[in-house]
């Protein structure tokens, strides 16, 4: 059995956060995703791309709410010097005219949610995990090799991150993803995160969550093992068996 356990660090820093967990299982590998759906999760991101402009209000990305919020969620734990919220990159590249391309349907399915939404949305592969995930204040040196890097930067003291027996997955909560556990175009178990830490925005995340779920039914053909919003009273949740 594995877990996700959200631990007592986070939540002394984050007492009103809430996370949307979605876990699907079976999904089919992009080989054997049929055209109809794979050209359906595209037109979807081109249109959350666009969509996202709603949440741009200004031009100085820092000065919208939904980037804000992050920005100050940020200042509480020790970071990479210069990370930001995966929100935070995906709405600057709207803002740049650089909208978020397809990578596979999974992760372009998470893609389309987080701009949707303007919230942060992850995944991960739950059989590339060694035991449990957490989510908690870490004391360092956990060993971590981010997408598109070549070599192992490990955690700081202090570090929000996500990690499991094996080292980090997410570090700086959701800034950047580690290569051992991306969702890969033959994943077949999706532990999928979307986060808020805005207590005004908790009917968002649950309708986020909610569409996160379908999208995979619908168009990878998963089923859903677990769906739950995480919080300070139900801080963990079993997500494989």
């Amino acid at each position: 059995m594995k877990r996700f356990v959200t631990e007592d660090s986070f939540w002394e820093l984050f007492p009103e956060a809430q996370i949307g967990i979605v876990v699907a299982q079976g999904m089919r590998p992009t080989g054997e995703v049929p055209e109809e759906d794979a050209r359906a999760i595209r037109q979807q991101l081109a249109e959350a791309n666009a969509a996202a402009d709603q949440h741009l209000t200004s031009n100085t990305i820092s000065q919208n709410q939904v980037v804000a919020v992050w920005r100050d969620a940020y200042q509480k734990f020790k970071t990479k010097k210069g990370a930001r919220s995966s929100i935070e990159n995906l709405l600057k590249r709207v803002l740049k005219g650089n909208p978020v391309g397809s990578i596979n349907p999974s992760v372009d399915i998470y893609n389309t949610i987080s701009l949707k939404y303007a919230l942060p949305v992850g995944g991960e592969d739950i059989d590339a995990m060694e035991g449990d995930i957490r989510l908690g204040i870490t004391e360092g040196g956990d060993s971590f090799l981010a997408l598109g890097d070549e070599e192992e930067v490990p955690t700081l003291e202090g570090e929000l991150c996500y990690r499991d027996n094996a080292g980090a997955i997410c570090r700086c909560w959701n800034w950047r993803d580690g290569v051992r556990t991306a969702l890969t175009d033959d994943s077949q178990k999706a532990f999928l995160i979307i986060e808020s830490v805005d207590p005004t925005r908790a009917a968002d995340l649950a309708t986020a969550t909610d569409e996160l779920a379908q999208l995979m039914e619908t168009h990878l053909g998963a089923t859903i093992f677990a769906k739950q919003i995480v919080t300070h009273e139900n801080p963990v949740m079993v997500i494989d068996e």
